[in-house]
């Protein structure tokens, strides 16, 4: 943890690091997975678009809200155990524990009964991954005060939870296997089994071996009391508002809502293209064509784009590498228009190597940039720094991001004419979606860009603002 009496620059173990990667691990295998499970609500249970699109919509717009009450709740806790560790481990196994629950689903129960069913504990899970992720992910802010150190933490943390995306894409081979099981649903009620339960494993490590200190004694919090609640959303509020007047950390919010809620939108939309217009609404027949997709996408990221990114920052800068890397993505974009091509499904292939810069180097960087932003905001607004509350709000953009995107993928999927579990879609649905699927991300990616182009926290200030807090703390 940061050593506020010192000047030296804190360099991180690599089990440290480690650590915090498996919980990453777990942070990305659920919605991962969830991802990858939706499709069987369409597919196979008879989910209109609509009520698909609103599935997504209001748990994650439940989990945005929730966010930042968490931030708050994290930055003032008390604690011999410091601010995060216990949050991260009660979350993880509410996580775990409502993830497996939700689909325990039954075709026979009808569709009202599993809308509900399923819309009820989405919300129990996403209030688990709120009390999970938001702690989590400020104690990855708080690991070091270095410039280059913390994207280090980042891209290891972004290395190990890529796997999620690598491994999450051959549930679909699994689940439509009849080999392992009669038919998806039941696949994915045994799968989600194996998957909650590794993934609580995962994000309760953290928890137990990330170091960090009492703040029992720390006078800087605020209290949290019942009769303190009202001040305290005034507090919240108030906290929240601070920083989001912090311009760089504004403009981080702004671009990565941009980038990963535009490719959220379209994300599920890869399986119905391979299925319908490679394989003429055949999904045995398309075999392992939809898992190849994800998962080659992810080893690439994995062993190319992360360490790309990771030393091209040294180089040029974060900013430079985040310009360079979405303009990358651009090209896959548009090479995926030319290249799902029936009868030669391969040919998406040589897209995922230009795609994958977006996605894969956005986290990485932007990770890293928030934690130089938390130094900018002590600089301005004093103690107590506010990870927490720095991360919920950068978060509450991506997740209030993905409600919306869930909501638009169904809307588009209405629009375009998709109907779920017909084997012989209309042309003008599947072209709409392939227009959609080019041109969402394209937008958003060109926009995100337009945000970032003077960003101004380089490493220059971010070391003279470390050595100013420095200063400031040795005096007190």
């Amino acid at each position: 943890m940061r050593n506020s009496n010192s000047e030296v620059s804190i360099k991180v173990p690599m089990s440290q690091k480690i650590a915090f990667g498996f919980g990453m691990l777990a942070n990305q295998m659920f919605p991962a997975a969830l991802g990858i499970f939706m499709v069987v609500l369409v597919q196979d249970l008879g989910f209109p678009p609509l009520l698909w699109g609103l599935i997504f919509f209001l748990p994650r717009f439940f989990d945005a809200i929730t966010d930042p009450i968490m931030g708050f709740i994290s930055d003032n806790t008390k604690s011999k155990w410091g601010r995060r560790r216990q949050y991260v481990f009660i979350g993880a196994i509410v996580m775990g524990v409502s993830f497996i629950a939700m689909w325990q689903l039954f075709a026979e129960n009808g569709l009202t009964y599993n809308f509900w069913y399923f819309l009820i504990l989405s919300f129990v899970f996403y209030l688990g991954l709120t009390i999970f992720s938001v702690p989590y992910v400020a104690m990855g802010y708080e690991m070091s005060n270095d410039f280059h150190e913390r994207t280090k933490i980042m891209a290891v943390a972004q290395w190990i939870g890529q796997w999620a995306w690598v491994i999450a894409p051959w549930f679909w081979v699994i689940i439509y296997d009849p080999t392992w099981f009669e038919n998806a649903e039941s696949g994915t009620r045994e799968l989600s089994i194996y998957v909650g339960i590794a993934c609580t494993i995962l994000a309760i490590i953290p928890a137990i071996f990330i170091k960090s200190r009492s703040t029992l004694s720390d006078d800087n919090l605020k209290p949290l009391t019942t009769s303190n609640f009202k001040s305290s959303i005034k507090d919240i509020v108030k906290t929240f508002i601070d920083a989001y007047n912090n311009k760089p950390f504004r403009k981080l919010c702004i671009a990565t809502f941009l980038v990963f809620n535009s490719f959220q939108t379209i994300a599920a939309f890869s399986f119905f293209i391979i299925v319908y217009h490679l394989f003429n609404g055949d999904a045995t027949a398309a075999g392992y064509w939809p898992t190849l997709h994800g998962s080659v996408g992810a080893l690439v990221t994995t062993f190319l784009v992360i360490p790309v990114v990771t030393k091209m920052s040294q180089k040029v800068g974060k900013k430079n590498t985040f310009m360079i890397s979405q303009g990358i993505s651009v090209i896959g974009y548009i090479l995926f228009w030319f290249l799902f091509i029936p009868g030669k499904p391969y040919m998406f292939l040589y897209a995922l190597p230009f795609f994958s810069f977006g996605i894969g180097g956005l986290f990485t960087l932007m990770m890293s940039m928030t934690a130089d932003v938390c130094d900018l905001d002590e600089l301005n607004n004093g103690l107590p720094r506010k990870e927490g509350t720095f991360g919920a709000l950068y978060w509450w953009m991506v997740k209030f991001g993905s409600a919306l995107a869930g909501l638009f993928s169904g809307f588009i999927m209405a629009y375009v004419g998709f109907t779920p579990d017909v084997a012989n879609q209309p042309d003008e649905a599947i072209t709409g979606l392939r227009i959609f699927y080019s041109l969402v991300p394209i937008i958003g990616t060109l926009t995100a860009m337009y945000v970032m182009k003077n960003y101004d926290l380089t490493e220059k200030r971010a070391n003279e603002i470390s050595k100013i807090l420095s200063s400031r703390r040795n005096k007190i």
